[in-house]
């Protein structure tokens, strides 16, 4: 006959919260182990890819890790991934770049039109 495992907590529903498994003890009686919900990693903002170097915990367990584990020593470390903080830097740099050509070929234009 199969031994009967009581719950330890007050909750009887097997709900996400309440997960739990059964642990024999030395003594061999077996028992019920309330299990944790596993932790989320943080993930980029902009292509949504888990954070590299950050570990992956519950909320309130990072108010306990200190700032150095939270982030990367980086621009946008800690909320965007290498890849997208480099796409944007590029992006910008091109950005100004084309501000840059549009205003020498706007002095072109002018000095071609006053020469005429």
């Amino acid at each position: 006959m199969v031994q009967r495992v009581t719950l330890r907590k007050r909750q009887p529903y097997n709900t996400k919260s309440n997960r739990r498994r059964i642990l024999k003890t030395p003594g061999g009686r077996l028992v019920y182990h309330h299990l944790k919900k596993p932790g989320t990693a943080p993930k980029c903002g902009d292509c949504g890819i888990a954070l590299p170097g950050i570990p992956a915990l519950r909320p309130r367990q990072y108010a306990t890790i200190s700032k150095r584990q939270k982030t990367v020593q980086r621009a946008y470390g800690g909320s965007r991934c290498g890849d997208c903080v480099r796409q944007r830097i590029v992006r910008a740099f091109l950005v100004e770049e084309a501000k840059i050509v549009k205003k020498v070929i706007k002095s072109q234009t002018q000095g071609k039109s006053s020469k005429k």
